[in-house]
């Protein structure tokens, strides 16, 4: 290299003085800010004696700052060690607890305050599946051969469609009211968007199949009901805790509580009676924020819809959604709408500087930073409780109102 030097300018190379380098620096920032201690090129006049020392300031200015964000990051990630060290030792703790004390003597110990409290601090990864499945219960009395049965006739649906239609066929058909077990089909279109980014739901997926087979077996049993956009998270949701037949079990029953009913099967008039309870909880909570949304006649059919429908697994983070889960299958419906006040309190004064169509993308896309802590912190703030009433008081209330709506509006009493 020198030689080449000598032989392109005629020059004699000169390497500098071992003087003029930088000596017994012991930080150097992975960057270009050290040069700005170098000489400039030969070339060019040389740096006055103040410019270099100026140099020599503001390049230590820059290495204390460097220095101090590399020490402050350090103790960011000790402290987000020490608090996942703290959680894995909670958890295994919890897990003790309830695999030698609660679940063994489960009638006896789950309404206990004791277990509530253990309940709504999250549960253990291993035995969540297990709690769901006691908490939601089989009042339908599904059998793992029952399951069997609606997956081979489903399976058997799926050949006839794939030999005797066209695609596009298979599309008009699924959405036909009038044949809704053809909704098997929509169930293809629905998987792909299913947990994208885990990878795990998309066709070549390890869980690919398995997805299919449970909601297709779902839309054979209760083809009153069919497949609606939604379901694909919830019984996802269920099979990465749950074997196959038990996954299958707590998606039919929990899609035949009333709450989950009224939705997926858009029964307008019930998810009316459940946004109007909302708002009495949220004007009860969020005052402020009602009137806001009021004001830009925001209702709650907006954004409840797509949380309700997927139980907030497509809302919020996997971890975060199966601590809501958690609580939802201790509490009920009533937590899914608590939840909901929880986000919107969470916000409050993000959501009060925006205007209908930014509180609507707001809520259709939460930000991805939520984290367990501070949201359930907000839930915890929420009182479901309005002039004395809780939430199914104020629900059958609404309920008897509109029954007495029907009657005095029936051409009978009329006559």
């Amino acid at each position: 290299m020198d030689r080449e030097y000598e032989a392109r300018t005629g020059r004699m190379y000169k390497a500098p003085p071992p003087s003029a380098r930088r000596k017994n620096i012991e930080f150097e920032p992975l960057s270009t800010t050290a040069l700005i201690l170098e000489d400039r090129p030969a070339n060019l006049p040389a740096k006055s004696v103040e410019e270099a020392l100026r140099h020599r300031q503001e390049y230590d200015e820059m290495v204390a700052e460097a220095k101090k964000r590399e020490i402050k990051e350090a103790h960011k990630r000790k402290k987000i060690m020490r608090e996942r060290f703290k959680q894995e030792e909670n958890i295994a703790s919890a897990m003790v607890i309830w695999v030698n004390e609660i679940l063994p003597n489960w009638e006896g110990m789950r309404a206990t305050r004791r277990v509530r409290e253990l309940w709504w601090q999250g549960l253990p990864p291993s035995v969540r599946g297990k709690v769901w499945s006691l908490a939601v219960g089989n009042e339908l009395n599904i059998t793992p051969e029952l399951y069997e049965i609606f997956l081979s006739r489903a399976k058997e649906r799926w050949k006839s469609f794939s030999e005797t239609s066209s695609e596009n066929d298979i599309e008009d058909a699924g959405a036909s009211v009038a044949d809704r077990e053809a909704s098997l089909e929509l169930i293809k279109l629905d998987i792909s968007r299913t947990f994208p980014s885990l990878y795990i739901f998309q066709k070549g997926g390890p869980y690919h199949d398995l997805l299919h087979s449970v909601l297709g077996a779902y839309t054979c049993y209760r083809p009153d009901v069919g497949y609606v956009q939604g379901m694909s998270f919830i019984a996802a949701v269920l099979i990465l805790n749950l074997e196959e037949a038990d996954a299958f079990i707590a998606f039919a029953n929990l899609l035949n509580k009333p709450c989950q009913l009224a939705f997926f099967r858009v029964d307008h008039s019930m998810m009316l009676k459940y946004f109007a309870a909302f708002e009495v909880f949220f004007e009860e909570n969020l005052p402020k924020l009602f009137l806001h949304f009021r004001s830009y006649s925001l209702t709650p059919d907006i954004y409840l819809i797509d949380w309700i429908f997927t139980l907030y697994s497509k809302s919020l983070p996997l971890d975060l959604a199966c601590r809501v889960w958690d609580v939802f299958c201790r509490d009920g419906e009533e937590f899914l709408f608590r939840t909901g006040l929880g986000i919107l309190r969470l916000y409050e004064d993000i959501l009060l500087q925006m205007d209908f169509i930014h509180i609507a993308q707001f809520l259709t896309k939460l930000p991805e930073d939520i984290t367990s802590e501070k949201l359930f912190s907000c839930i915890a703030a929420i009182q479901m409780q309005n002039s004395n009433k809780k939430w199914a008081q104020v629900f059958a209330s609404l309920m008897k109102d509109n029954k007495e709506g029907d009657k005095n509006h029936s051409p009978a009493l009329k006559s």
